[in-house]
């Protein structure tokens, strides 16, 4: 545990990490029962094991910082800040959803916190997070973007051509690699040519490092040491986050025996919401029955969501444009016509 970031941060600030990485858990679980019981339907990409690179990287950087991610969506808003009941709203496809129920689970974005966006395509989302860094430093507004991606997406044509355009330039963005080992059931060290992706960073002149992923307080350090030099105009960084995923890469998707439960069980016992917790603990910062408030907070927050979830409005057929720069199709056009667009409108 790094106790400058604990001194840094205090007491509250160590509460609230434990309460957003506590968050992403029972978040993430819950929606797993909800499809069990057929209530959402689709495909799920859980953080369950993965709370301590969300939430380390999500309170280093400020609110109004801007953020991008990959299809394992759900934890990195809850680690920047991110309201639970509207994320859990867009997964029941609710108007009030963070997207207008438009997106779903594996497309957020969350203004709101500076997330611009989280999609199902592999390294797409690091051009978009060198594009912010761009117009952030053009603007000298002084923010930084933070981009996760996974260890499948570091072997993507996107992510070499990020790193390559963010160092020239020396662009202030944070590329922030959650190495959980697998893409899909791929092992990273298959497919990888070498053993740490934070290795890649010389090939682009560009500062680099890997910790440990289920230590939120090292990923806090970190991702702030990093965002402090981007802000500085010292240029990007690349950071690695060793870290496990408990799941198997999509919830229900597959259950392929490409590793052992004895290997899951030793990622268990390193589990990051725990060892922050004990840590607290042992150096008397916290008391168990804090913790126990904090968890019985969330539980109750996401009973809320739930609530707020279930009873919003479904989107209306108008909620599918004002977001798109054109209709090709013509649809929005005859919307004049209400005999037409009357027999579109589902049954109430």
């Amino acid at each position: 545990m790094d106790q400058q970031a604990m001194t840094e941060l205090g007491v509250d600030g160590l509460l609230e990490m434990y309460r957003r990485m506590v968050a992403i858990r029972v978040f993430d679980t819950t929606v797993e029962g909800l499809i069990d019981r057929g209530e959402l339907v689709g495909s799920i990409h859980t953080s369950i094991g993965q709370e301590g690179t969300c939430a380390g990287a999500g309170m280093a950087v400020a609110a109004d910082d801007y953020m991008t991610g990959s299809h394992r969506s759900h934890g990195h808003p809850i680690g920047k800040g991110a309201e639970l009941a509207k994320l859990m709203a867009e997964l029941f496809g609710k108007s009030t959803g963070v997207c207008e129920g438009n997106g779903g689970s594996m497309h957020l974005a969350d203004f709101s916190i500076g997330s611009l966006g989280e999609t199902a395509i592999v390294a797409s989302s690091l051009p978009i997070a060198v594009g912010a860094a761009l117009a952030s430093k053009l603007k000298g507004d002084g923010k930084v973007a933070l981009a996760f991606f996974g260890d499948g997406a570091s072997n993507a044509g996107a992510f070499h051509e990020s790193l390559n355009m963010a160092a020239i330039w020396k662009l202030p963005v944070i590329f922030m690699c959650e190495n959980n080992q697998f893409a899909v059931s791929t092992r990273h060290e298959t497919v990888c040519s070498v053993e740490r992706i934070s290795e890649r960073g010389a090939a682009y002149r560009m500062r680099a490092e890997t910790v440990d992923g289920q230590d939120a307080l090292t990923v806090w350090s970190a991702v702030r040491h990093a965002a402090e030099i981007a802000r500085s105009g010292g240029g990007p960084s690349l950071i690695e986050a060793l870290t496990y995923r408990y799941g198997d890469h999509s919830y229900l998707m597959n259950r392929l025996k490409y590793r052992t439960d004895d290997e899951v069980d030793v990622w268990r016992r390193n589990d990051p919401i725990e060892n922050l917790g004990r840590q607290l603990v042992d150096d008397q910062l916290v008391t168990p029955d804090q913790l126990a408030a904090v968890r019985q907070s969330v539980d109750d927050e996401i009973e809320r969501s739930l609530e707020f979830a279930r009873g919003s409005a479904d989107p209306t057929l108008d909620s599918l444009w004002p977001h798109m720069y054109t209709d090709p199709s013509g649809f929005a056009a005859r919307r004049h016509n209400q005999a037409w667009f009357a027999k579109l409108e589902p049954a109430r």
